[in-house]
């Protein structure tokens, strides 16, 4: 079936200012045009289209976007996956932070003092369970339900300092990601060096141990798995192949 701009733009909730834009910058371009100018898409721009509007709903820049699906390797199957289970993390985050605040609200309807505690225990109550429901099928399969009950039990334990360092500790890391990605660093180099470190003490940071063999085993799922690669391609695609090249060489 083929689309005008006015019936595709109505069809996907978009403007045709939108859609013009896209063309200009060459992210989607129409299958067509005709000789009076007016633009026509098919099937193959309806789900770039719909694959566009995944991306930005995930807060993936334009640019970022077009890189991703001009690649040749481009798996529209893993990738909706990837995306599912991003959006599946994100519906979590947001029903753990709505109970939350209905319990704050509670405490405040009642005049009851909230203990500090509890303010944010449903962050790291919120941590926990999406790590489990994203990866705690393959993380028990490849550790053992023991160790991965562990792992969960000292997030839950650390003190909101610790909680919040260990966080921050994350965020650092992403952000030397997705710096030496863009900039075209190596993985072998001085970047990929200091970056193994931090990822060694973040995952160390709750008090498990991460030999060379296991950090290695841990940073292959990140290449292997689309859900790995998702969480840490989110914003800068290859962050998870440099996290992976840089845990292999320098573990």
């Amino acid at each position: 079936m083929e689309y005008s701009i006015q019936a595709l733009a109505h069809l996907a909730g978009v403007t045709t200012r939108t859609l013009r834009w896209y063309d200009q910058i060459g992210l989607l371009k129409p299958s067509r045009v005709a000789d009076n100018g007016y633009r026509y898409y098919g099937p193959a721009e309806v789900d770039r289209l719909q694959d566009i509007l995944y991306y930005r709903a995930l807060g993936v820049a334009l640019a970022q976007i077009r890189t991703c699906l001009d690649e040749p390797s481009f798996d529209r199957l893993a990738v909706l996956r990837s995306h599912l289970t991003a959006l599946q993390g994100e519906r979590a985050r947001l029903e753990q932070l709505i109970r939350s605040v209905e319990a704050t609200i509670g405490a405040m309807e009642r005049k009851e003092t909230m203990e500090d505690s509890k303010k944010f225990e449903a962050f790291k109550r919120q941590a926990v369970a999406w790590h489990e429901e994203t990866y705690g099928r393959e993380a028990r399969d490849r550790y053992g339900d023991r160790e991965v009950d562990q792992a969960q039990a000292a997030v839950q334990a650390l003190t909101q300092d610790q909680y919040l360092q260990w966080k921050q500790l994350g965020e650092e890391i992403q952000g030397k990601l997705e710096q030496a990605v863009r900039s075209g660093r190596s993985p072998q180099g001085a970047e990929g060096e200091a970056i193994t470190a931090l990822h060694r003490r973040w995952l160390t940071f709750t008090g498990q141990t991460y030999a060379g063999e296991k950090h290695r085993g841990l940073a292959a799922l990140y290449t292997q798995d689309p859900r790995f690669t998702a969480y840490y391609d989110r914003a800068v695609p290859g962050c998870a192949a440099f996290l992976q090249a840089a845990v292999e060489h320098w573990a």
